[in-house]
């Protein structure tokens, strides 16, 4: 069982309030930079492509997440938008909004922010508090896409503890199973065994130096034949030879 699942029984509104199952849109500004946007799209086609196969998540970037129903109208000025997150036990259904109390109280189980000239202090502050305290979300992530500022944490009884970085400058993610890392002047998934999570660009690309691999192989292999076949058949003939002289 992840962190995330364990704390979301302490996220339950109070039975006496009124849950309005209203379908409530995002309301997250526009991003700082197109890196930023690239970064995002980056990190969900990654994981979508790599989680292909799983139907028990749902992964977004830069949509409002609504966690407490005084956050509703008029008083619409304390939801977050994350950059990135991942819910872990859910549907993948299409969603506007991530609405708390219409999830079954589930929190992200891992946000990344992307740093900005606007975004850096709060993200590094009051966003890393948030997301401490009352997200109580297992692992948080931020990266600056010019700076290539790097950081993780994963909670720990509560508080976030730096998480250890690996001799490659690697982090592990104990909640998605692959280590972060950049290569490239990006961030990116990499496997327990080391290899890049690729997007279907690149994947086609390695199945295509692969096949070409597999075709030099061959070849390879037909002219061994041949040639094996040949030196059967000039055998056969001395045999032959040596046969009719006794």
């Amino acid at each position: 069982m992840s962190l995330a699942k364990a704390h979301q029984m302490t996220h339950v509104p109070p039975s006496s309030v009124m849950m309005p199952d209203v379908e409530l849109w995002s309301d997250e500004p526009q991003l700082e930079t197109p890196l930023h946007l690239e970064q995002i799209i980056l990190m969900l086609v990654c994981l979508k492509w790599w989680w292909r196969d799983r139907t028990d998540y749902f992964a977004s970037g830069n949509i409002s997440i609504y966690y407490d129903l005084e956050q509703l109208p008029p008083n619409r000025n304390r939801f977050v938008g994350p950059d990135f997150f991942v819910v872990l036990n859910t549907q993948p259904k299409e969603r506007k909004s991530w609405v708390v109390w219409q999830e079954d109280n589930r929190f992200p189980n891992v946000i990344i922010e992307m740093l900005s000239r606007r975004t850096a202090k709060k993200d590094r502050t009051t966003k890393k508090e948030l997301y401490q305290d009352t997200f109580k979300t297992p692992e948080y992530f931020w990266f600056h896409p010019y700076t290539l500022e790097f950081a993780g944490f994963r909670l720990v009884e509560g508080k976030y503890e730096s998480i250890a970085v690996t001799d490659r400058g690697w982090m592990w993610s104990q909640e998605l199973g692959l280590y972060l890392g950049v290569r490239d002047r990006k961030l990116r998934y990499f496997t327990p065994e080391g290899d890049l999570v690729p997007i279907p660009e690149e994947q086609v690309a390695i199945e295509r130096v692969r096949l070409a691999q597999v075709e030099e192989q061959l070849e390879v292999a037909e002219q061994q034949l041949q040639t094996t076949e040949q030196q059967l058949t000039e055998l056969a003939a001395l045999v032959e030879r040596y046969r009719d002289r006794f």
